[in-house]
């Protein structure tokens, strides 16, 4: 029998979409719904429908976690309604249009029916349709043949952030860790992992829970655009401005949330760190800033040796004996007219602590040395930062500088939300300290309504997971993405595989899209140095256009699986409302399938003999039995009723950073998990809150502070000199309200809104001097590629600027990729310890440079 070859889609109208769904329509929010598929002529007496509502959870990669209900008829999914069940009633209801019009992906044209194979070359021939033991047997084929050249460490698997998927994800990290395959952690792949959190306070990342808010007086915002990023907990802002609370937004651009602030800041690209350093400086010089939570929780009081910039140790001091410490920490010194030997597991330094000066240290050896306080030296950093210095690299009005520091500093509860798209650049790391160190001077740490929060991706895990993600506690092999792409550095920690990356397994995840930096993985797979990729995924992406195998597999309305994300505080369930479409199958049945195939040993430990959410039902148990304090006495039949809030140590199991080290005076890090203790506490050795980092890296980059440095010259302008010349717009890519990343970049409802077009947005002043006008097609470009899109005009807009929405498939931008203008850099600070998805290189999208040119209407 001749088999259907799939072929790469460049288009899709509304006609064809309505004609390949045989949809008519669908009412959304009731309890009514027309047929979204085709049936059976109805009888000559229509029944009414009988309709059974299922509880799942709505998981993209959007942080949300919004429960809903389905709403089924005879196994078809006709509407997609809010579950509105939370115990906390602030969190009812919760959701979004895109969430609620699922269905044009459940049941869209581009939904994958049956596996599929690629007989010729990867992004350019057609796809052939095959069976599930077809498809299988040739993944386990050329995976086997590869590791047998290569070593199973050339094998790389990525998954997108485990917190939507724990039954599933953890599967494929499961089958990773048993056969010695790479696995590339989402979180630094994303962007999102802001690297000031390990670098300061020894964590993966914090936020606050979103009805925190309401407990805040002052929200500072910082390029994040939370009316269109985090839907189903806006309001939550918008409630606490009309209580009384102020919010000010700092960004380049005007946004729909600086349309809801009291106060609108425009600043300068890339320059959050200037700004913050100058709003430190005021609070420190009068007197703003809270002595007693500094002498107690941070490093300030900690001696620094002047002659090589290292933290003053405790066993270099004559007469001091340093307390029995872990191996992870380190004894430092601090002074109240004697040296103190600081024990890190302690925070109980006297009140009569030195927080400023110098003094003259006698050592061991005979000789002598003079050290300082960090703060001193903070003090003496800060002096440069004046209004009239941030005003030129910021462009903020001095005397506006002055008084929102003032502001800040007489707050009563101060939060900061430091956007992941302000910190997606090669210093955003420097300017997350900076910020931080606004909370931390103010006591603005470990309280209700007070913090800094990055909401970005549903990455960290919320309970201990190694039972099924790591099975017997085997050693796993890790390499984040930016090594695949850019190749091994000198000072990297990571092992690189001696031959690379040569195969490359993926879910849930549209990589050739989204992670296509420079080109780098279209030419990988097209020339044959990348020699496999298999994808597992329900629709036909552009990655799946990529790949050697695809492998389809379902929404979460077909499966069972476990979801809990950082912000969102509650546990949950997906729970399958229809049977897998098609022949599509879930992800764990085709780990499991892939697993024996590699090796039949490797069957036994996906739960053999269970049906698919029988097993999902059986890793569940496991990980609640094994989860730890967050789960306890949480069990699998009290999730299937609906939601139930994470345990913690916070007054009503509330989310509040750092609350049980600030209360009970405990010290830094809390766990992040999965990693153990001694893996994260080593990011800040004295066990406190830490602004002078002394390794060897940060000291070679003057950057043992926080301090500010402008964009792109330790990027761009040092990759190609004559960027700075040639490229005079910053190319920044945005996350959408239509989309979540590349998820929804093909739902008809969300493109209607917006003329099914890509966009890209530009100040006038700009705009005229190219000749470019709203609607005109554009090409976005520089030396590594380009992006067909159409202009919109914006007075909102900062100068020399170039705003693309990212998450839009290959096929609505005439075959251009919109990530192949940007470049994997790699910062050497990132690169100082390495615990996957945690202390890690960060992908910086952001650190772009382009132009834009008018292009004829090709259509």
């Amino acid at each position: 029998m001749e088999k259907t070859k799939v072929k790469p889609k460049f288009g899709l109208s509304r006609r064809q979409f309505l004609k390949g769904t045989a949809a008519t329509g669908v009412l959304v929010g009731t309890m009514g719904a027309m047929n979204l598929t085709p049936k059976a002529v109805a009888d000559e007496v229509e029944q009414p429908p009988e309709l059974k509502k299922v509880r799942t959870t709505c998981s993209p990669n959007c942080t949300g976690a919004c429960g809903v209900e389905a709403i089924v008829e005879n196994d078809e999914l006709k509407a997609i309604i809010q579950a509105a069940d939370y115990e906390d009633e602030v969190y009812n209801p919760r959701g979004c249009l895109k969430g609620l019009s699922m269905m044009n992906l459940v049941y869209g044209p581009d939904r994958l029916k049956t596996p599929l194979i690629q007989k010729g070359q990867p992004g350019v021939d057609d796809l052939e349709e095959s069976t599930w033991d077809e498809a299988l047997d040739y993944t386990a084929q050329r995976l086997k043949e590869i590791a047998e050249k290569y070593g199973p460490e050339s094998i790389g698997v990525a998954f997108q952030v485990g917190g939507t998927s724990y039954v599933h994800k953890g599967a494929l990290s499961r089958l990773a860790t048993l056969a010695g395959w790479n696995i590339h952690h989402a979180y630094d792949q994303n962007g999102d992992l802001p690297m000031f959190w390990p670098m300061t306070f020894g964590v993966q990342s914090e936020e606050l829970e979103p009805s925190e808010w309401l407990n805040s007086t002052y929200m500072a915002v910082f390029g994040s655009n939370i009316l269109a990023t985090r839907l189903p907990d806006a309001h939550f802002l918008v409630d606490s401005r009309n209580q009384g609370a102020k919010v000010v937004v700092f960004d380049p651009n005007f946004s729909p949330t600086a349309a809801k602030a009291d106060e609108y800041v425009p600043i300068n690209s890339s320059s959050d760190a200037v700004v913050a350093l100058g709003i430190c400086k005021v609070i420190v010089e009068e007197g703003l800033h809270d002595e007693s939570f500094l002498k107690t929780f941070t490093d300030f009081p900690l001696l620094v040796r002047s002659d090589n910039g290292k933290r003053l140790k405790a066993e270099e001091v004559a007469g001091l004996t340093p307390p029995p410490v872990p191996d992870y920490r380190q004894s430092f010194v601090a002074y109240n007219g004697s040296f103190l030997a600081v024990d890190p597991e302690k925070l109980d330094l006297p009140e009569n602590i030195w927080l400023e000066g110098e003094v003259e240290v006698p050592l061991k050896d005979g000789s002598k040395v003079k050290a300082k306080t960090v703060f001193q030296l903070l003090k003496e950093s800060l002096g440069q930062y004046t209004p009239e210095m941030v005003a030129e690299e910021s462009g903020m009005n001095p005397e506006d500088l002055v008084r929102i520091a003032r502001e800040m500093g007489t707050a009563e509860t101060l939060h900061i939300v430091y956007g992941a798209s302000n910190y997606q650049w090669y210093h955003g790391d420097l300017k997350g300290r900076a910020l931080a160190l606004i909370n931390v001077l103010t006591g603005n740490i470990g309280r209700p309504g007070a913090g800094i929060s990055t909401y970005a991706g549903q990455y960290r895990i919320r309970l201990n997971v190694g039972e099924w993600w790591v099975p017997e506690g085997r050693p796993q092999n890790w390499l984040p993405f930016l090594y695949l792409l850019n190749g091994p550095t000198e000072n990297m920690k990571a092992k690189h595989p001696e031959h690379g990356i040569k195969a490359l397994i993926f879910g849930w995840g549209n990589p050739f899209d989204q992670h296509n930096m420079a080109n780098i993985l279209r030419e990988r797979v097209q020339s044959g140095e990348l020699e496999f990729v298999a994808v597992m995924d329900f629709q036909m992406t552009t990655s799946c256009h990529f790949s050697h195998v695809v492998l389809p597999g379902v929404t979460w309305f077909e499966k069972t699986d476990l979801v809990a994300t950082p912000v969102h505080p509650y546990l949950q369930l997906q729970q399958p409302a229809i049977p897998p479409v098609y022949d599509c199958k879930p992800e764990l049945w085709i780990i499991r399938e892939l697993a024996k195939r590699w090796d039949p040993e490797f069957e036994q430990y996906f739960f053999p003999g269970f049906e698919a959410n029988e097993a999902a039902e059986e890793a569940i148990k496991l990980m609640l039995r094994t989860g730890g304090p967050a789960v306890e006495g949480i069990t699998l039949e009290m999730l299937k009723e609906g939601p139930v809030r994470l345990k913690s140590e916070v007054p009503g199991h509330k989310q509040i950073p750092f609350y049980e080290q600030v209360q009970f005076k405990r010290p830094f890090p809390p766990q992040s998990l999965p990693a153990k203790l001694e893996a994260t506490a080593q990011f800040v050795k004295s066990g406190q809150i830490e602004f002078y980092k002394d390794e060897d890296v940060f000291l070679e980059l003057g950057e043992e502070l926080p301090v500010h440095k402008p964009p792109f010259e330790d990027s761009e302008y040092a990759l190609n000199p004559e960027a700075r010349e040639k490229y005079k717009f910053s190319y920044i890519t945005r996350n959408g309200i239509y989309r979540v990343h590349s998820t929804h970049s093909n739902n008809i409802w969300m493109n209607e809104l917006q003329e099914g077009k890509p966009h890209v947005w530009l100040n006038p002043e700009d705009a005229r001097e190219k000749g470019i006008k709203t609607g005109d097609p554009v090409e976005v470009y520089n030396d590594r590629g380009k992006v067909f899109c159409y202009a919109i005009v914006d007075p909102g807009i900062g100068r020399h600027v170039a705003i693309f929405e990212q998450g839009w498939w290959s096929r609505y931008l005439r075959g251009t990729s919109y990530n192949a203008l940007t470049y994997p850099f790699i910062k050497p600070t990132h690169e100082v310890y390495f615990v996957p998805g945690m202390w890690a290189p960060n992908t910086a999208w952001n650190e772009c440079l382009c132009d834009v040119r008018k292009v004829g209407d090709q259509e």
